[in-house]
């Protein structure tokens, strides 16, 4: 497991931009695949952006060409780059680190979850 800690959410117009940082604990922080997640009030928690341990991204088909997401393994940070906002992007943003695999047989240890962030977009 690893622990995180969002932050940069916050209270903007719509148009504007956000960049939400994702900092995690550990010396192996490098070897996790991630992702960003959303959830929106009466909504199912839905993933934003993904990244593999080798920088591999995939996104949302609704958010592609807004949403920029990316890593610093040195700083041990996820980021993610919020363009044109939406007020339908209104929601609370978690940082998701996936359970490592810990045997041949595909066993995992358990996922990781930030508190959230809270982004509201204002029309």
């Amino acid at each position: 497991q690893v622990q995180l800690v969002e932050s940069g959410g916050g209270l903007v117009q719509a148009g504007a931009s956000l960049r939400l940082s994702c900092a995690a604990s550990g010396r192996t922080f490098s070897s996790y695949a991630m992702g960003w997640f959303r959830q929106a009030p009466g909504k199912e928690r839905e993933m934003v952006a993904t990244i593999t341990s080798g920088g591999s991204t995939n996104y949302a088909d609704s958010l592609k060409g807004r949403f920029t997401i990316s890593r610093d393994n040195a700083e041990n940070t996820m980021y993610l780059q919020m363009n044109n906002l939406r007020p339908e992007d209104t929601a609370v943003y978690y940082c998701h680190a996936k359970g490592r695999v810990i045997n041949v047989e595909g066993a995992k240890a358990p996922d990781s979850w930030g508190q959230g962030t809270q982004v509201t977009v204002s029309s």
